[in-house]
């Protein structure tokens, strides 16, 4: 078991599950690494993995990215809203590694935007996600 969280690339699809009630999960490309053992991302409020989040904490996000296979395992806590979405923090317990030596993880999920807005949105919430992690400095005023 790996004793910190890997990197991996800005935008990599990651695999949200959470544990309240019948197994349940979904993509999220706003997953931004926040430290040694903390992940955040971001959530439509209106998303049923949020109303479960709110309901039973426990979760666990797998992250597949170039040389990159782990899944992360924790207790998510809401912290704000901005951009229409709700940020929150995965506290990592424990980081299961996926690697094998017999295979590579050679990419994640190919994936793109097909709507100009979308794109743009999810970038500007993965700048947000990074400067609350402390990731990124925020941006000059007017920029």
């Amino acid at each position: 078991m790996p004793d910190t969280l890997p990197r991996w690339p800005p935008g990599t699809v990651t695999v949200l599950a959470t544990a309240a009630g019948a197994p349940h999960a979904i993509p999220v490309s706003t997953a931004v690494r926040a430290g040694d053992h903390a992940v955040l991302f971001a959530l439509a409020p209106r998303r049923v993995s949020l109303a479960r989040l709110r309901t039973d904490p426990r979760c666990s996000l797998a992250i597949l990215a170039e040389d990159v296979a782990v899944t992360a395992h924790g207790r998510a806590t809401v912290l704000t809203e901005l951009h229409g979405v709700i940020a929150l923090r995965l506290d990592v317990e424990r980081i299961q590694d996926h690697d094998q030596p017999t295979f590579v993880m050679e990419a994640g999920v190919r994936w793109r935007w097909v709507d100009d807005d979308a794109r743009e949105r999810d970038a500007r919430i993965r700048a947000w996600l990074e400067e609350l992690a402390g990731e990124r400095r925020p941006a000059a005023p007017g920029s």
